[in-house]
Order: structure tokens, then sequence, then C-alpha cells
């Protein structure tokens, strides 16, 4: 089988077997086409001809166009799952992706919003909602859980009701790889919720059942519905959160992750043990958590250099 083959049943692989969601697929893919495109240029159509000259000089020719070091990372990497799997499957002898390296990429300290900046923001979403508009109120929700439980935004729109318990003030979620894990979210957040649930989610489906002709049946299972019924998007979630997020100082990104990386971090300037906080967020890795005591660390130097008579 020609690599064009091999990469089709790599990505079925990925999104099957191990649990990859679309868009870490659709990543892969768009830089296994470009490998597969620049091999097939250079007269090498079959797996067995690929070797870590022409994977070296691929990266090469992405670095000359002005490629920031992480999209080339994301390439190595997506080179080298590629090559591994091709091994283990006996289509080549040799893996010619293990040797195969590329620049670190650059870790910028996320965002993160001040506690007394969120709680204005959210109250203005409750004031909001107070009207009761049952959009209003669903937004209201939605941000509160994020907050609370430091959702992926990709993980708060997969939810279903089944996920929800109420009672015990916990949500169920399937992260990264598949992997499950449950959270807490606070007293706040279970208002909110409740509201929504109780009263401005059955308005929403009730007014998707008066337009059910062009709409199509309403999403009955999720636990955020769009204005005609069906499952909330992860691009309307990203618009409240920027919009919420607009008038508030600071640089770095402004969507859902946000709020995440921000929970994150209040937890642990509130005492909470570094491992507690990587299983709330659901990090495969304690190194990916600890990019958040580096945040709590800047920050505390940042406290130091303004209010210290002798910094």
């Amino acid at each position: 089988m020609n690599l064009d083959g091999m990469v089709d049943e790599y990505l079925a692989h990925v999104r099957t077997e191990r649990g990859y969601s679309d868009h870490t697929v659709a990543a892969y893919r768009a830089d296994l086409v470009e490998l597969v495109d620049f091999a097939d240029g250079r007269g090498v159509g079959e797996p067995a001809r690929l070797d870590l000259a022409l994977l070296r000089d691929w990266l090469w020719t992405a670095t000359e166009r002005g490629l920031a070091r992480a999209s080339i990372a994301r390439r190595a990497a997506s080179a080298r799952g590629f090559t591994a799997w091709m091994l283990r499957r006996g289509v080549i002898a040799a893996d010619p992706g293990v040797r195969l390296k590329a620049p670190r990429a650059q870790r910028t300290l996320p965002r993160v919003v001040t506690e007394r900046a969120l709680a204005d923001a959210l109250a203005a979403l409750a004031d909001r909602a107070a009207g009761g508009d049952p959009v209003a109120v669903r937004d209201a929700a939605i941000a509160e859980l994020l907050y609370a439980s430091a959702l992926r935004v990709s993980e708060l729109v997969g939810l279903d009701l089944a996920d929800l318990d109420r009672r015990r003030r916990t949500v169920r979620v399937t992260g990264k790889g598949a992997k499950e894990r449950v959270v807490p979210y606070g007293a706040p957040a279970a208002r909110a919720l409740d509201r929504y649930l109780e009263v401005a989610r059955p308005q929403i489906l009730a007014a998707a059942e008066e337009h059910r002709a062009n709409t199509g049946a309403p999403a009955a299972s999720a636990v955020f519905l769009g204005a005609r019924g069906g499952r909330l998007g992860v691009r309307s979630v990203h618009r409240l959160i920027a919009s919420m997020l607009s008038s508030i100082p600071g640089a770095g990104p402004s969507g859902p992750h946000a709020l995440r990386h921000s929970a994150a971090t209040h937890l642990l300037d509130g005492g909470a043990d570094l491992r507690a906080v990587q299983e709330f967020l659901g990090h495969a890795s304690l190194g990916t958590t600890q990019i958040y005591t580096h945040v709590s660390a800047e920050r505390l130097k940042q406290s130091y250099r303004t209010a210290h008579p002798r910094a």
C-alpha cells in the first residue's frame, strides 16, 4: 500500500482505537497529507522508502517558510506517531521517525483573570439572567460551570443530562483520549445550573418544538442547548466568554480556556495540592499542570515588585 493509503488507515486508528478528538485527527491529517505531498515530490510513494533524511528535509522546508516552533514540533510529533504505527503494523522494517527532532516549542504563560475581575464578570451575567431570558440564564450557567469545574469547552458542550449529579454537585466529563473524570462544582454554579435546567432549558426546548419542522429534533440529552434546541456548539461558547472577558484588562486569549487557566491558578493560590489539581484538570502529565505554579510565581513576583519598598 502507498503512503496515501497508510495515512488513511492511521487516522482511522487514532480516531477509533486511541480516541483522539476530531480536532486532533484533523491536525494530524493536515500534517501527514503535507508530508505525503512532500515525499511524492521527491519521488517517494512507498512507506519502505521513507527515511530520516526526507523527514528532516520536510521539517526544514516548513522552518524556512517561517512556521512557528510549535507548528514544527507538532509536525514532528505527527510524523513520529505515523512511522511508529507503521513499524508496529510490520509495514516498514525500521522506524525513520524515532530520531526525528524538532525545536522545543516556546511555552508562554497562560492568561489568568483575577478573582475580583471574574466575580464582577459573572455578576454581570447573573444580572442579565435576572430578567428571565432563557438564553441569558443559560449563558450564566455556562460561565459559572466553566470556571467552577475548569472544564475544557469541548467537555462542556459534550455534557449530557446523565453526566450531572446535582445532589453531589459533580459532573462526569470525557476528556482527551476518551478519559473520564468526575469533577465538583460549587454553590454559585449549582444555583445557576439548577435555574437553567429547571426553568430556561424547558423554555428553549418548548420554543424549538414550535419550529421543529424547520430545525429537526431537539437534542434532548444535551445539557446546554442552542436557541433552536440543538446541542450548543463550541463557537457559541467562545463568543460568550470572549464577550464576557472583553472589558477585563490583560493580554492573551480571552476564550473559555482563560477560565480554565484562571480556575487552576486560583486553586493553587488557595493552597490546593498540585496532584489534586492535575486530577481536577484531567492532565495526563504532572508537568502540564506545573505551568500553573509558574503562573503563581509570576503573580507573586509582580506583587512583590509593586508592594515591597526595596523591590
